[in-house]
């Protein structure tokens, strides 16, 4: 009994948990989308929000990573307003707040924008083989291979006479 109850309980929790991470982060419209959300520095970042209203022009600023102000203007038919910005070169990593003031009703919205030091890119696959100390039976060296065999055979000769003597009784 005690261990179902345990197995439903952690089962909530997961599903409690699962729907917390998903919920969306702005309810209200959208909030801020910043565009990549991760760049270098000396990077171009875009921003945009629907949250504006049909106006859609606003304020953005960007000073808290060093790019100070810039304004978002109607982006064609989506009701949106965009605007971007450049990240200095000499931005330090981290994560910055980015924050737009709507000029129809003075509502803020903000987005998050992190600074790393290196790109982000796409998924790297492994090359060549694990270097995985002295070598092994893929080794090109002739030399190594041998060492790691003799090594091997001293050790099963070494095991095989201690469990031979411990069988007859004469101990270690």
């Amino acid at each position: 009994m005690r261990r179902t109850a345990r197995l439903l309980t952690g089962t909530a929790l997961a599903v409690g948990a699962a729907g917390l991470a998903v919920a969306p982060a702005h309810a209200d419209g959208g909030g801020l989308e910043v565009s990549p959300a991760s760049v270098v520095p000396g990077g171009d970042v875009t921003v945009s929000t629907a949250d504006c209203g049909d106006d859609g022009t606003a304020a953005g600023d960007a000073s808290a990573v060093g790019a100070g102000d810039f304004t978002l203007a109607p982006d064609g038919d989506e009701q949106r307003a965009a605007g971007e910005f450049r990240v200095p070169p000499s931005a330090q990593p981290g994560t910055y707040e980015i924050v737009v003031t709507c000029s129809d009703g003075g509502k803020r919205v903000s987005g998050d924008l992190v600074v790393t030091l290196t790109a982000p890119r796409g998924q790297v696959h492994p090359r060549g083989s694990v270097k995985t100390g002295v070598g092994g039976a893929f080794d090109r060296d002739p030399v190594q291979t041998a060492v790691g065999v003799s090594a091997l055979a001293v050790a099963a000769a070494g095991g095989t006479w201690l469990l031979h003597r411990r069988a007859r009784g004469d101990g270690f």
